[in-house]
């Protein structure tokens, strides 16, 4: 067990869940705005806050990011002053995306101007399922908790997911699917998302396991048609999901798709699920597969993390 003395802030919400997982939930102090599951942690103080309006439209959004990168301004801001009330002997962050979460430069930054404390940072760069097994072996490891049960039973589901789709390629055409991050503009999910989609069953369309995710063009979904399209717009739940979706149905040609055509377009619930980087990815491989192959899945996650559009 990790030592009573320990207080965690963590700043990104895949950390929290990491943390959850491992048992340390008790241990934290503080989270970042978006950190919201578990659901007990929403009663820790936030210590960052955005500098955006994430009600603002998709593309209002994806301008106003754009110009605070370019400005070389951050998009979130760390509250010092609670992080020096807190005292943390550790803060979890995270090295992989500056439009996510707080930036490992914020947080150094934040920690040398702290005068009463100087935690231990504990930096996560997860850009495949095998690094996010090895970043909760590592924060174990960190507090000294042995985490081989907990990846051994996340990796359990997931070859039970491949065990059962291995052999549909033998026998039948496996779906291409696109997988939709941003709506305006679109953007593709990547990083761990295709690797998903390949358990799962499918062919990932548009995008490389472990890249950034890329932009994507009208002309490309047109002339690709995929079988299915699945939105996980970052950040977003579902209700805002369904929203961005029937905004992008507007467009002139969106009736021609295939997938459109075949009812085979769905929403999910990115915020919770695709987009974090932690032991829930688990859960977004068994929706993904729930999805592509429902004569063979039932996990029963229809209705509260993915719809029918």
């Amino acid at each position: 067990m990790a030592d009573d003395g320990v207080r965690i802030v963590s700043l990104i919400p895949g950390g929290t869940e990491i943390l959850a997982v491992l048992g340390l939930t008790d241990a934290i102090v503080g989270r970042s705005h978006e950190c919201d599951y578990p659901p007990e942690i929403k009663h820790r103080p936030a210590c960052t806050l955005a500098r955006i309006n994430t009600n603002a439209s998709s593309n209002e959004i994806h301008g106003k990011v754009n110009n605070l990168l370019q400005s070389a301004l951050s998009i979130y801001q760390i509250k010092i002053d609670l992080l020096e009330k807190l005292q943390p002997t550790h803060i979890v962050t995270q090295d992989q995306c500056d439009v996510c979460a707080v930036s490992l430069k914020d947080v150094e930054e934040a920690v040398a101007s702290l005068t009463k404390i100087t935690p231990k940072i504990v930096s996560l760069q997860p850009n495949v399922l095998q690094d996010v097994w090895t970043d909760i072996e590592r924060v174990g490891h960190v507090f000294g908790i042995d985490s081989r049960l907990i990846l051994e039973n996340l990796e359990a589901r997931v070859k039970i997911v491949e065990q059962k789709t291995q052999g549909l390629s033998k026998t039948e055409h496996l779906p291409t699917v696109a997988c939709i991050e941003w709506t305006d503009p679109l953007m593709v999910a990547a990083n761990w998302i295709p690797e998903l989609v390949t358990l799962a069953g499918g062919q990932s369309l548009f995008s490389v396991a472990g890249q950034p995710s890329p932009p994507l063009t009208w002309d490309t979904l047109i002339s690709n048609n995929p079988d299915i399209i699945i939105f996980m717009p970052c950040g977003f739940d579902l209700h805002r999901t369904r929203q961005e979706a029937q905004l992008v149905c507007k467009h002139p040609e969106w009736e021609q798709l295939h997938a459109v055509q075949s009812g085979r377009v769905y929403i999910t619930d990115g915020n919770a699920y695709f987009n974090r980087p932690g032991p829930r990815l688990v859960d977004s491989l068994e929706i993904l597969a729930e999805i592509l192959h429902p004569e063979i899945f039932q996990y029963g996650y229809k209705g509260q993390a993915w719809e029918l559009l």
